[in-house]
């Protein structure tokens, strides 16, 4: 749980620091939002992978063998090294069934519930991989994460439209025929 108030203050010295007056008309109620928005973003800052799998980790029994893939879900996360936005984030999740299938609108939301913390692209990655893998009991899972990145876009070098993508992946998907399936099933 996000401390409130201490984050109320740091907005206001966030206003202040640039020259801003938190006490202008436009400005009043600009702290309590962006605690409420940072408790929001952040809510699984300190939830683990272990609780996020079985928060969500509703499975049903299958003898299906072939490949799974949901993609293109959208999320978006803050890096931690700048506390910018990483957005226009797109995961795709593939895996293959060892006796269980899990619940297709979970994925989404441990894709949304890892990504709910500080975070680098490629740890978003490996935490979705390892919750799937301890859920499902599947050894063959591959995460690809496509993302704009604030940090690069928006400061520092300002290259909008640069995007970066990663890919997390254990078992059979680190073989070139799994892979080229995944890739084509996207």
């Amino acid at each position: 749980m996000a401390d409130k108030n201490k984050l109320e203050q740091a907005a206001r010295l966030i206003l202040e620091a640039i020259g801003e007056d938190p006490n202008r008309e436009g400005l009043l109620e600009t702290p309590r939002r962006f605690a409420e928005m940072m408790e929001e973003q952040m809510a699984y800052t300190t939830v683990s992978n272990e609780e996020i799998a079985r928060e969500f980790g509703k499975t049903f029994s299958s003898s299906e063998e072939g490949p799974v893939v949901v993609k293109d879900i959208s999320i978006f996360s803050h890096c931690e090294h700048h506390l910018a936005l990483m957005y226009h984030m797109h995961v795709s999740v593939g895996y293959i069934p060892s006796g269980r299938v899990i619940g297709l609108s979970k994925v989404a939301r441990i894709a949304d519930a890892v990504s709910c913390r500080l975070q680098i692209q490629e740890r978003i990655g490996a935490d979705i991989r390892t919750i799937i893998e301890k859920v499902t009991g599947s050894q063959d899972v591959i995460v690809r994460i496509d993302g704009e990145h604030s940090c690069m876009t928006a400061r520092g070098i300002k290259k909008p439209g640069a995007v970066t993508t990663t890919i997390s992946s254990s078992g059979k998907f680190n073989t070139l025929e799994y892979r080229q399936l995944f890739k084509e099933m996207l």
